[in-house]
């Protein structure tokens, strides 16, 4: 976590802010959210989406049409233009069955990452209490840099 304060926080606690904006997880969240209402409006969304989010960056409102766009592209999501009523034309989102997949695929990774986080979480605060009592500093031990070659695919 960044050591200023938050602006939207201030010091009411640490924050994923300051870590910057994680655009990916805002799929599994409108798929989730898809999942539970059969179908909504992309202002519908935008609205919850908050409450589900992955992390305390505001999710910006272009985030979520592009990642609607993305999702009805590989045949997550389908929409249709709603023309009823006195307004503008809206459009409705739907989730597909191959939606309904990805959003078990995600539930999957999302469950990893959890447990990773928690065991490093756990982990880290074992370590902490007993490098603080090994004369209140944490010895650290050197290791070599592992070099990482990238090829180029053609």
């Amino acid at each position: 976590m960044p050591f200023r304060t938050c602006p939207r926080h201030r010091k009411e606690r640490p924050c994923t802010c300051g870590m910057g904006n994680l655009y990916r997880f805002v799929e599994p969240v409108l798929l989730f959210l898809l999942r539970g209402k059969g179908h909504s409006y992309g202002y519908e969304l935008a609205r919850e989406l908050h409450k589900y989010a992955l992390t305390d960056a505001k999710i910006e409102v272009s985030a979520l049409y592009k990642t609607l766009r993305q999702l009805e592209q590989n045949d997550c999501v389908v929409s249709k233009w709603d023309v009823k009523g006195s307004g503008p034309a809206r459009r409705l989102y739907a989730l597909t069955s191959r939606g309904k997949q990805h959003l078990e695929e995600w539930i999957t990774v999302l469950d990893h990452i959890s447990r990773s986080m928690a065991r490093l979480v756990e982990e880290s605060r074992t370590n902490a209490g007993a490098a603080d009592s090994k004369n209140g500093t944490m010895q650290s031990r050197q290791r070599p840099a592992k070099h990482i070659h990238v090829g180029r695919v053609s």
